[in-house]
């Protein structure tokens, strides 16, 4: 899998510098000397634009190429990890248990929840029945 990515990528790279070359050796369609003082910008401008040719058909193709090559990186990007490449793997990931299971009275707004048991971590008391936690109904 490691090498069709690194090949896929070697194409990628290849087919955007080619595109780079290519159209910077392309001959505009105003370029032309006469373009610059009005004499062909017309004829260029409203007339056919003529049969592509080699230059832009191969363009069109590097395009072509950098454009699949894009998306199998994408694919393969977004594709799951295999089993060992992952590297929290190895790493134990365990919340710390509750002390104490916390009773559906706890739960509520508006009430008071059990003293905390020794060596756990002090739990404010819930606000008395002010109705500041309760949900307003219609």
């Amino acid at each position: 899998m490691n090498i069709l990515l690194t090949t896929v990528l070697a194409i990628q790279m290849l087919s955007a510098l080619g595109m780079i070359g290519l159209i910077l050796v392309q001959h505009g369609k105003g370029a032309d000397m006469g373009a610059a003082f009005g004499s062909g910008g017309s004829g260029s401008l409203f007339g056919a634009s003529g049969s592509a040719n080699f230059l832009s058909r191969t363009t069109a193709v590097l395009a072509a190429v950098f454009f699949v090559c894009t998306l199998a990186l994408a694919y393969f990007g977004n594709a799951r990890p295999q089993t060992g490449s992952s590297v929290l793997e190895g790493a134990v990931l365990t919340a710390p248990a509750p002390a104490t299971a916390a009773s559906g009275a706890a739960q509520i707004p508006g009430t008071s929840a059990p003293a905390p048991v020794t060596g756990a971590v002090a739990v404010p008391p819930a606000p008395a029945a002010s109705g500041a936690g309760q949900i307003p109904t219609k």
